[in-house]
């Protein structure tokens, strides 16, 4: 896993995450693994550690067109009922040019931040239960660790059960 790079260095994606983590005052910043992680399972094989700590950032299209962003573990799928439920409105997939749109970032690679604009974000109870978590970031090879409590502050998300 490549570590040390500068921000100059890397994906503008990779940057403008590293930027927002640090303006937030936490210390995770990207890291470059040797293979694409597209998948919870693959990044945490790659990183040694167990699924569920992978935050998986899931964009979703709700059903006024809005980009739902849902960080959900790597250890379970999104239940679209419980979402809709605690959001008001169904969900459906969303495609690659729509994540694209609305995120700059590649479907298997989107972090939690570094959007153009900002997207309504739910964050998954069950990643409280790891101390260290890990998100993408920004592209398919790109991940950063932090706390779920800091992935609340950086996406303004809601706690909430999303399975």
């Amino acid at each position: 896993m490549s570590a040390g790079l500068d921000d100059a260095a890397l994906h503008p994606s990779c940057a403008r995450v590293n930027e927002i983590v640090a303006r937030a005052g936490f210390s995770g910043r990207v890291r470059i693994l040797p293979e694409p992680a597209p998948t919870a399972k693959i990044a945490a094989a790659q990183l040694g550690i167990e699924v569920g700590a992978i935050a998986n950032s899931l964009i979703f299209r709700t059903e006024s067109d809005q980009p739902l962003l849902v960080m959900t573990s790597g250890a379970h799928r999104v239940d679209p009922d419980v979402v809709a439920a605690v959001i008001g409105e169904a969900i459906g997939r969303a495609d690659a040019e729509f994540v694209r749109r609305h995120t700059g970032q590649p479907i298997g690679g989107v972090a939690p931040v570094g959007h153009p604009a900002p997207i309504r974000t739910l964050v998954d109870q069950d990643l409280g239960e790891f101390g260290e978590i890990w998100a993408a970031g920004g592209i398919p090879h790109a991940v950063f660790p932090l706390t779920c409590d800091q992935l609340v502050v950086l996406t303004d998300g809601v706690v909430t059960r999303v399975a």
